[in-house]
């Protein structure tokens, strides 16, 4: 190897050639392009799924940070939100490429955790987002809703608007989605505490991945509990949307007093029209936002918060034109 030495080069090394081999056995302390400028951080991004109005929201603050930061933001997730195996291969396949970094929302806490765990063993810093892994400390931050809080928030709004008495029914989403896990959970919870009066007719139901399942389940359980039912909580976009459409049909929209999870153009429709009697809601932004902008920081050296709550809200037909609701019920969108 040729000698260095401070303030010149060693004999008979011309100073293009010393670039050269700097370039080459990688002494630089950042990569680089082909012009020799340094090469920007390449951030994937992986939603649980792409068709809903919240991770389009999700989109929207994720490339908002991008371009603040100057790094590339690739983002790619499954069609439908029960694709698990299409998840683990696409992070499987960011490994593969060496991107700089993950940010994931995991659509199953269990089934994501080893190939988090393999980014991490090749030096790829992951970011948790919406769905908290079974695992924490795979990855280096988890950014989201307090998700329990949020099914708090809908079970006691559901309890003031029955007077803590009544039947009443919870939609599930899926199975291993801690996300919504968590919301069911604090619904149970709280209905348990202080609703005691408040009798289910069904806590079991899983709604699955899409508007379309939703409904299909919601029909069956308006066809058998409809005459008797008086309180309903859904715990998603696409569940809610499907119970939605299920109590319009069946005659029962506005009539059950309704509570759901996200927000949505048929969503909203339903709070103005008195249909549907609450939604918490997220913040999708700043979750996006947050998430790049934690796992840049994170690949800067820099410490970061292992926890990073990013704020619910319940939005009623009361309060729904006020600007701080509005904000989070109409979130933009990529």
């Amino acid at each position: 190897m040729f000698a260095i030495t401070a303030g010149r080069c060693a004999p008979g090394v011309s100073l293009g050639l010393l670039v050269f081999l700097l370039s080459f056995c990688g002494c630089g302390n950042s990569p680089q392009n082909s012009s020799g400028q340094p090469a920007k951080l390449r951030i994937a991004m992986i939603p649980k799924g792409t068709t809903h109005q919240f991770w389009k929201s999700v989109h929207y603050g994720a490339d908002q940070a991008a371009r603040e930061l100057d790094v590339e933001l690739i983002w790619q997730g499954p069609l439908k939100e029960d694709d698990r195996q299409d998840q683990i291969n696409t992070v499987d396949n960011f490994i593969t490429k060496g991107v700089d970094g993950i940010c994931l929302a995991p659509l199953d806490k269990n089934a994501l955790l080893n190939v988090v765990k393999s980014a991490g063993k090749n030096k790829i810093p992951t970011v948790i987002f919406d769905s908290a892994l079974a695992d924490p400390a795979a990855a280096v931050s988890y950014v989201a809703t307090d998700n329990y809080n949020g099914g708090v928030l809908a079970a006691r709004e559901l309890g003031r608007l029955l007077n803590g008495q009544g039947k009443i029914i919870l939609l599930r989403y899926a199975e291993g989605s801690e996300s919504t896990e968590q919301r069911e959970k604090g619904f149970l919870d709280t209905v348990a505490k202080e609703f005691p009066q408040l009798e289910f007719l069904s806590q079991e139901q899983y709604a699955g991945a899409t508007v379309q399942t939703a409904l299909q389940v919601a029909k069956q359980l308006l066809v058998k509990h409809g005459d008797q039912v008086q309180g309903i909580f859904a715990v998603n976009e696409s569940c809610a949307t499907g119970m939605l459409k299920a109590l319009r049909d069946a005659k029962l929209a506005g009539k059950v007093k309704f509570i759901g999870f996200d927000t949505g153009e048929e969503l909203r429709g339903g709070l103005e029209t008195g249909e549907v009697h609450g939604l918490i809601l997220q913040n999708p932004i700043k979750i996006g936002n947050l998430s790049v902008k934690t796992v840049v920081a994170s690949l800067r050296g820099e410490q970061v918060e292992p926890n990073q709550p990013t704020g619910e809200m319940l939005a009623t037909p009361a309060n729904r034109t006020d600007p701080a609701v509005q904000a989070l019920l109409v979130p933009r969108q990529l």
